[in-house]
């Protein structure tokens, strides 16, 4: 049980109501709640086991004792009475895109709809057509929706498995038997969707580590348990392999589990090349060969310097160029998180954040960063409560002030102003110029209008980027992993495009979006075109999306030079302007 348990409970509660037809007031205490435990800055959970929860502005009495309840004992009698009227397939409903808590209640209430195979059937049919606010796009939408979700049924965001992969390396490491201890495979090469994870461990005890692996209160499923090897399902379907060796095979097995296929296929032409053979365990003479036996490697640096190579870091082995790149030493010194100086692209309660503007500041100085850029949605956006101009103009003045603020408390930050303006259909923008001009810098982004053709969305786009004032292009593609495809869109012209405006090209972190994806960067970098990794923070926490990002411009070959927000203060400043 932790903060997140606590908040999705509420965020629960409060569908089950709306699909009840309870009082809306009621509803939105209960999302008001997981907010306010989301963003708490303390221990909530602490708070609420301790039943200490007086005080805290969204949670009233009765949200205090259902929390307390929740947090002490792992259970809360009154949502587990409003499952009972429910059969638990509906919840699949709320994972399917474009079918909201309405629709949700409308299809159940009316049609019966109870579960995504019946979902489809009524799609299928037609039946959901001849209820109020769906028709037959609506119908044939929702198709596309379920059916891509089948399809990456068995797949998972970057995002999703980080906490539980850091958990289980954790337990593992906490083992005595446990020597060496790495996740592996696309995860370790930071692959934006991931299918399994694989755990590599190096003992002299592997049984007793198998045993104490599938022993795991968060382990769902045994699938295999053997000496060397075990596989288990944890509670949200992620399938985890752990693999035993000693510890004088580890660093070969980590290269080889680590992957690509592709890139162990590069690898072991290059070692036969030199007369030996490459494999899970070790490197060895090839028969024949006359070739001593190699020493025993202790790194995977070691493997990679004894082949004559430079050490090929995780995220670029997918067969990119990086074998023939590290037998040239020519490797790209890869960006790392610690040398970003700010970030852009970060919204707050004026639009549809969670944080006020002072609390991303001060989280971002937490950080410590040396600048935020705000850029909270334009009015077109109104579902997510986009800005008038004289709000705009308001929120301008209000950085002012606390950029004022924070000089006077010493603090060596700055706020810059910013928008994340609207791409209207016909490629101009939601604000005028004059409005814009008085902005530090502008994010521009498609968020509506996505079923253009290719060459008529590509055209929108680049008129959007050939506007002055537009500093940088937000999530191109505008794909949500693993729940909404890209829109079509000529990537190769939008680089073309930037690299002539001079327009930074976002690396979206939010393990959602991941977008723009690695698979381009390298081509946007040769172009001179540069990247900014932005979190598109909603709320505080989201700061932390900045790690995925980092990983994402590694896998696309990106150094510190090619990304704006490793630039100081100063110097940015400069480069937005």
């Amino acid at each position: 049980m932790t903060r997140d348990d606590l908040a999705d409970t509420l965020e629960q509660i409060a569908l089950l109501l709306e699909l009840k037809g309870e009082n809306p007031f009621k509803i939105r205490a209960y999302r008001t709640g997981a907010d306010t435990v989301r963003q708490y800055s303390g221990d909530i959970f602490e708070k609420a086991k301790n039943d200490d929860l007086k005080g805290i502005k969204g949670i009233g009495d009765a949200l205090q004792q259902k929390l307390h309840e929740l947090a002490s004992t792992g259970k809360l009698e009154f949502y587990e009475n409003l499952r009972k009227d429910f059969p638990d397939t509906l919840f699949e409903l709320f994972k399917v895109q474009g079918l909201g808590p309405k629709k949700v209640k409308a299809v159940y209430e009316m049609l019966g709809v109870d579960s995504i195979a019946k979902l489809k059937a009524v799609c299928e049919s037609g039946e959901i057509s001849e209820l109020s606010g769906f028709g037959k796009k609506t119908a044939e939408k929702l198709i596309e929706a379920i059916e891509f979700r089948e399809a990456n049924a068995e797949f998972f965001r970057l995002g999703d498995v980080a906490a539980p992969v850091q958990m289980i390396l954790d337990c593992l490491r906490a083992h005595p038997e446990s020597h060496q201890v790495e996740a592996a495979g696309s995860y370790r090469r930071g692959k934006e969707i991931v299918h399994d994870v694989d755990f590599l461990v190096a003992t002299s005890q592997p049984a007793a580590i198998m045993d104490y692996f599938v022993g795991q209160e968060w382990v769902q499923k045994v699938i295999a348990h053997g000496e060397t090897k075990s596989s288990v399902y944890l509670e949200n379907g992620l399938q985890c392999d752990l693999r035993a060796v000693k510890n004088d095979e580890f660093a070969c097995a980590l290269a080889y589990f680590t992957g690509s296929k592709e890139h162990n296929v590069a690898m072991r032409g290059r070692a036969i090349d030199q007369g030996y053979t490459l494999n899970e365990y070790r490197l060895a003479p090839k028969e024949g060969s006359g070739k001593d036996a190699p020493p025993t490697f202790q790194t995977e640096a070691e493997l990679y310097d004894y082949m004559g190579m430079a050490y090929v870091e995780p995220e670029l082995r997918e067969n990119t160029g990086e074998v023939e790149a590290a037998t040239s030493s020519d490797l790209p010194d890869l960006i790392r998180l610690e040398q970003l100086k700010g970030t852009f692209h970060n919204h707050t309660t004026a639009s549809d954040g969670k944080n006020t503007l002072e609390e991303m500041a001060r989280a971002c100085i937490d950080h410590g960063l040396q600048y935020l850029g705000i850029a909270d949605h334009s009015k077109s956006s109104f579902q997510a409560n986009g800005l008038s101009e004289e709000r705009l103009l308001a929120q301008i003045e209000e950085i002012g002030e606390l950029n004022a603020k924070l000089k006077a408390e010493g603090e060596d930050f700055h706020i810059f102003t910013g928008n994340e303006v609207d791409i209207l259909k016909d490629g101009s923008l939601d604000y005028d110029d004059e409005l814009l001009a008085q902005l530090d810098y502008t994010v521009a982004s498609v968020h509506n209008a996505m079923t253009l053709s290719e060459s008529a969305m590509t055209k929108r786009i680049i008129r959007a980027i050939e506007n002055p004032h537009v500093t940088m292009l937000g999530h191109v593609s505008g794909r949500l992993l693993l729940q909404r495809e890209a829109y079509a869109v000529n990537i190769p012209k939008i680089i073309d495009a930037c690299a002539e405006t001079g327009t930074i090209i976002e690396l979206n972190a939010n393990p959602w979006r991941l977008d723009m994806d690695w698979r381009w960067w390298k081509l946007a970098r040769d172009k001179g075109v540069k990247c900014s990794i932005n979190p598109d923070a909603h709320r505080t926490s989201h700061f932390d999306y900045l790690w995925f990002g980092i990983k994402q411009a590694r896998k696309g070959w990106l150094t510190a030079d090619d990304v704006v927000n490793c630039l100081s203060l100063e110097e940015v400043k400069a480069a937005i302007a």
